[in-house]
C-alpha cells in the first residue's frame, strides 16, 4: 500500500468524522432552537378571590381547570375555587371576570352572566356563533352565555344528581358530576357524564339528549367495539376534531378516539393501568395516572394532561410515539423564578390544556393556581 493511498484513506476517514460532527452540531442547534419557552401568564399562586379585573400577574386564579382560546383569540379560564369564568387578553395581560359573581350556588338564569352563581365550572367551549358553554360539575348542568346579550341559561341538566332523561329534553335530564364538554361544527354538545360512565350528546336542533357511549357496567372499553351501549370507564375529557371525538378515560387511564360516523372506538394510548411509563415508546403501551385533559393540534399532536403524574404528555399521531412535554413527575411549586427557560417546571395536579392556532400551548396548573404558556423559540 503506497503512502499516498494511506494518506487518502486517513483524509477520507477524517472527512467522515468531521461530517458526522457537523451533522450532530446542526441537529443540536436545531433542537436548541426549538427548545420551548415556558412562562406563567396568569395567577399569583394564591387561591383567594382578590378582585375581578386587573393585571393577570396580580390577580389570584383559584384552581384553574379548563382553558380555551375563544373566538376573539383571548384565553378563557374556568376558576373552580371561586366559581367564575375569566377572560385573559393575551396582548394586554388584563384579566376580567365574564361569568360568575364569585358565590357558590345555582342562580341567575335569564340575567347577566356576571351576576350568576356557579358551582365549580370545569370546562368552557364556544360554538361557531361565539356563544359560550361551560359545564358545572357540582350543579350537574351545562350552561350557555349568549354571545350578544351576555345572558346566561341552562341548556342541560335539571340540577339533580343522577341518571335519566335520555330521549327527552336535555334540560330535564339528570347528570352525575359532568366534567367535560365538546361542541362540533353543527352545534351538537358532547358531555362527559363521568359519574354515570357515559358520554351523552345533545342534538342542536331538537335539544334532545342521548347516550352515545357507555353503559351501566363500569369496565374498560375494547378496541374496535361500538361505543353505544358498551362500557366506558370514567370518561373525563373530550375534544372534537373533525369526524373524531377524542376521549380521555380517568379511571381507564387511557386515550381513545370515537369515529363519529361509524360509532366505533379506537384505542390510541394507555395500557389501562395507573403508572408513568413509556416516554419515547409506542403510546399504546404507555401508562397514565388519571388523565384529565386533552387537546389536538393542527399538526396532529395530541396533548394529554396526565394529572396524577403532574405532567403534560404529547402523542405524535404520525409515529405513534409519546413523550412528556411539561412537568417533571413531581408535585409542587418551582424553587426558582419563572425565567422562561425551565421546560421541566413543576406542575401540581394540572387539569386543562388547549392549543392556539399558532401552536402555543396553555395549561391550567390547578393547585399552583396559575396558567402557563408554552411556546417554541
Amino acid at each position: 500500500m503506497t503512502e499516498d493511498y494511506k494518506t487518502m484513506m486517513v483524509v477520507r476517514d477524517m472527512l467522515k468524522y468531521f461530517g458526522l460532527v457537523c451533522l450532530l452540531a446542526c441537529f443540536c442547534d436545531f433542537a436548541a432552537a426549538r427548545e420551548p419557552i415556558v412562562d406563567q401568564i396568569a395567577g399569583t399562586r394564591a387561591s383567594e378571590n382578590n378582585g375581578d379585573t386587573g393585571p393577570a400577574a396580580t390577580l389570584n386564579i383559584g384552581a384553574p381547570f379548563g382553558v380555551e382560546i375563544g373566538p376573539d383569540m383571548t384565553l378563557y379560564i374556568t376558576e373552580v375555587a371561586n366559581h367564575r369564568v375569566r377572560r385573559l387578553d393575551l396582548a394586554t395581560r388584563e384579566l376580567t371576570t365574564v361569568v360568575g359573581c364569585g358565590r357558590r350556588g345555582y342562580a341567575g338564569d335569564g340575567g347577566s352572566a356576571v351576576d350568576a352563581e356557579l358551582n365549580e365550572p370545569y370546562e368552557v367551549r364556544f360554538d361557531r356563533q361565539g356563544n359560550m358553554y361551560f359545564v358545572e360539575m357540582q350543579n350537574h348542568i351545562v350552561r350557555r352565555v349568549d354571545a350578544k346579550s351576555k345572558t346566561i341559561s341552562t341548556v342541560a341538566g335539571n340540577g339533580r344528581q343522577g341518571f335519566g332523561g335520555d330521549g327527552g329534553p336535555a334540560v330535564e335530564a339528570m347528570f352525575n358530576n359532568p366534567h367535560s364538554i365538546a361542541i362540533d361544527r353543527d352545534g351538537a354538545i358532547y358531555i362527559a357524564d363521568i359519574g354515570n360512565h357515559r358520554i351523552r350528546r345533545i342534538d342542536p336542533k331538537t335539544g334532545i339528549v342521548e347516550s352515545i357511549a357507555g353503559a351501566s357496567q363500569r369496565t374498560p372499553p375494547r378496541d374496535g367495539q361500538a361505543a353505544r351501549g358498551n362500557p366506558m370507564l370514567g370518561p373525563r375529557a373530550l375534544f372534537v376534531d373533525g369526524g373524531s371525538l377524542w376521549i380521555a378515560l380517568r379511571e381507564g387511564h387511557s386515550i381513545w378516539r370515537l369515529d363519529r360516523t361509524s360509532g366505533i372506538l379506537h384505542h390510541v394510548a394507555g395500557a389501562g393501568q395507573a403508572g408513568y411509563f413509556g416516554d419515547g415508546r409506542a403510546a399504546a403501551s404507555a401508562t397514565f395516572n388519571g388523565p384529565k385533559g386533552i387537546a389536538v393540534a393542527s399538526n396532529r399532536f395530541v396533548y394529554v394532561v396526565d394529572s396524577g403524574n403532574n405532567v403534560v404528555r404529547r402523542i405524535v399521531l404520525r409515529t405513534g410515539l409519546i413523550s412528556t412535554v411539561a412537568g417533571d413527575n413531581s408535585r409542587g411549586q418551582d424553587q426558582t423564578d419563572d425565567d422562561g427557560t425551565n421546560w421541566g417546571m413543576k406542575l401540581n395536579q394540572p387539569h386543562g390544556v388547549c392549543v392556539a392556532p399558532d401552536g402555543t400551548l396553555y395549561i391550567g396548573d390547578t393547585l399552583n393556581h396559575r396558567v402557563l404558556r408554552v411556546r417554541q423559540k
